[in-house]
């Protein structure tokens, strides 16, 4: 489903570094002095995603085509996840409204997570108010300013440059400021990362050792920076609504983490789902 992933990624977008259109996606890549840039689009004739890559050296384009093969979850057996829910009336009904629905997963590992601190408890929009600004405070301007690309020239600031700013400057509360600088401090000293192989456990173990991260923005980074299919942001709002019974607002977390396990191992993808699913219909299908 390209249109969805395509609206998710563009309420997300941060000006300078990616750009969302009704039918694509945009984004510049590469370190600052040696900028590349992509775009995703879907093919008119094949069910499948095409790739245009400019500026990019040679050596860099199998690394470009891996990460946009994660960002879109391209290689996820859709499948198998369908069988997984098919006892579920809910989730069913989700399936039916977006067979296609995938994963959107984030272009850099560090970057997301550091959006996802960004997001806690404010909306998607202030969110991105935020993004904005820390990259026209802290991002690099890329090299090459006659760009055939205007408007995609900067590059997200990187976790030295984080680790020791005045966060505050635009807007944060001090103690989600502190939460970014402590998380760019375990990046850059290597005791937190974003590489693949990592089991959700210990992932989550080492984020909420950080100060400020709790187990919603650990469940949310694994799940979007670093594609764990099973990743399942339990406090999370929207979810415990989607799930509540007719009389009730909303689960609990626990009652909200019970009723997961039996989407194991596939419960990101129902995140997704009940995210994407409105409240009239989850409520319908609840009574």
């Amino acid at each position: 489903d390209f249109p969805l992933l395509l609206a998710f990624l563009g309420k997300r977008a941060i000006p300078g570094i990616e750009r969302v259109n009704a039918d694509s996606y945009e984004r510049v890549v590469g370190s600052a002095d040696a900028p590349a840039w992509i775009r995703v689009s879907a093919s008119a004739t094949r069910p499948e995603l095409q790739l245009d890559i400019d500026g990019a050296d040679p050596s860099a384009i199998p690394d470009i085509v891996r990460r946009v093969r994660r960002m879109f979850d391209l290689d996820a057996n859709l499948q198998a996840v369908h069988a997984a829910f098919e006892d579920d009336p809910l989730l069913q009904r989700a399936i039916a409204l977006h067979p296609g629905l995938r994963v959107p997963c984030g272009w850099e590992g560090f970057e997301l997570a550091v959006r996802a601190v960004l997001g806690q408890q404010i909306s998607v929009a202030g969110a991105t108010t935020l993004a904005r600004r820390l990259v026209d405070t802290w991002g690099t301007q890329r090299a090459d300013t006659a760009t055939p690309h205007p408007g995609l020239d900067r590059a997200f600031p990187s976790p030295e440059r984080l680790r020791d700013a005045p966060l505050e400057s635009i807007g944060l509360p001090r103690t989600r400021a502190a939460t970014l600088r402590a998380l760019s401090a375990a990046v850059t000293e290597g005791r937190l990362s974003f590489e693949a192989g990592q089991t959700l456990d210990a992932f989550v173990e080492r984020a909420t050792a950080l100060p400020g991260i709790g187990a919603w923005t650990a469940q949310y980074i694994a799940m979007r920076a670093l594609a764990l299919p099973d990743a399942f942001p339990a406090g999370d709002l929207v979810l415990q609504q989607r799930l509540a019974p007719p009389g009730l607002a909303r689960l609990g977390e626990r009652a909200t983490e019970a009723r997961s396990q039996a989407w194991r191992p596939w419960r990101a993808y129902a995140v997704l789902h009940l995210w994407h699913l409105p409240p009239d219909i989850a409520r319908t299908e609840a009574a």
